[in-house]
């Protein structure tokens, strides 16, 4: 009896947190043997949420750091555009389409447009990956030269980091008293 209750307490322990966790991009809307589509699912969750978190915050806001060691939520939303436009030419063979960093831009109009001009552009990348693509050789810079890799490991590698910037925002807009959209989505289906 007593191992029976001390299951049921570390199951509760153990799964409570994780139903307290509220998101409605999950890998069962994605799922495939495809890796092309399972990258475009992710890039289509991850892209949502940057552009409706950056939507969302008031521009007076854009300034808010949560400590003076940390960028702004607007630089942030700035290194993710510029970090876009990096990662996406480099899966497409190409040089970025955009010069300008954006993490330098101030003002939530400029930094919200050159957002979502980014994700368009890796919208573009991403439907044209396809299974026979996602393989292909890219070259990307590292700090001893070009280093050999594929299209697929970038943009892969691309959703990874707008996904720990999205955590980022998460927190900026919990602090700041608003509700990030991911949450906002899935408390609206209950």
């Amino acid at each position: 009896m007593l191992r029976v209750l001390v299951a049921v307490l570390f199951l509760a322990c153990v799964c409570l947190p994780a139903l307290a966790q509220t998101t409605d991009g999950g890998l069962g809307d994605i799922a495939s043997p495809s890796l092309a589509a399972v990258a475009k699912g992710m890039h289509a969750t991850i892209r949502r949420n940057l552009a409706e978190a950056a939507a969302s915050m008031p521009a007076d806001e854009y300034a808010f750091k949560p400590t003076p060691q940390v960028r702004s939520f607007g630089e942030l939303i700035g290194h993710i555009a510029s970090a876009n436009f990096y990662f996406c030419s480099q899966a497409k063979g190409e040089k970025p389409p955009s010069t300008t960093n954006y993490e330098q831009a101030t003002g939530k109009a400029i930094l919200q447009k050159g957002l979502n001009d980014s994700l368009a552009y890796c919208d573009a990348v991403y439907a044209s990956t396809t299974d026979s693509n996602f393989n292909q050789p890219a070259k990307t810079p590292g700090p001893n030269g070009e280093r050999e890799t594929t299209r697929g490991a970038v943009l892969t590698f691309n959703t990874a980091h707008n996904n720990e910037h999205y955590g980022n925002i998460v927190v900026y807009m919990r602090l700041k008293g608003h509700v990030p959209p991911s949450t906002a989505r899935t408390q609206q289906k209950k």
